[in-house]
């Protein structure tokens, strides 16, 4: 029976491996999406933006909090998820 369903199933072979293909993209996608790391980059770049003088306190104001709710967001994803390192 296995020969059988192996002959009948081969002509959507190739859809079941674009179908993986796209899983192992989609995967990899929302683990770069949801890294904190480079928020928490950007967070330390724009502190270092308010000391030298590039931006002013609205502006750092302003980025931080963006910074800072996409931090909440990647936060609440990942206990969600259960991949909280």
């Amino acid at each position: 029976m296995g020969l059988i369903t192996t002959i009948l199933t081969l002509p959507i072979a190739p859809l079941r491996g674009t179908a993986w293909v796209v899983d192992q993209v989609l995967v990899a996608a929302e683990r770069e999406y949801y890294d904190p790391g480079p928020v928490r980059a950007q967070l330390a770049a724009l502190v270092d933006d308010l000391a030298n003088g590039r931006v002013d306190a609205a502006e750092f104001d302003r980025r931080e909090d963006a910074l800072l709710d996409r931090l909440d967001e990647i936060e609440a994803y990942r206990s969600q998820t259960g991949s909280g390192s």
